[in-house]
């Protein structure tokens, strides 16, 4: 499992309202992507500015690669006004806790 950890500002002005509006409207593209197991949308009021993103679950690097190509980065920063920061991260160990009992998983390199 590969971890994407994409961050971008917003301006100070940019409210969590706002933030999640937007997040909203992107949503419907990432469905159903190939290799994307989860994402969830990240939002941080600091002082001078907003800092955005994504963290994104991958089954593989391949993937996660293919998920944040050159079409995807022209999209992010033409929504967003800035381009992302983008960090890759192996996940050799996960805790899940959506279920009915905590799942802890190994996960082989990606």
């Amino acid at each position: 499992m590969i971890l994407a950890v994409v961050t971008f500002r917003l301006p100070a002005s940019t409210t969590r309202e706002d933030a999640a509006a937007m997040f909203r409207q992107t949503a419907p593209l990432y469905a159903k992507l190939p290799g994307l197991v989860r994402k969830q949308y990240l939002y941080r009021a600091l002082d001078t500015h907003v800092e955005a993103g994504g963290a994104y679950t991958w089954e593989s690097r391949a993937a996660a690669e293919a998920g944040h190509g050159a079409e995807w980065l022209a999209r992010v920063t033409a929504k967003y006004g800035a381009p992302p920061e983008v960090r890759f991260f192996d996940t050799p160990v996960s805790v899940d806790n959506t279920g009915a009992s905590a799942v802890i998983a190994e996960h082989a390199p990606a």
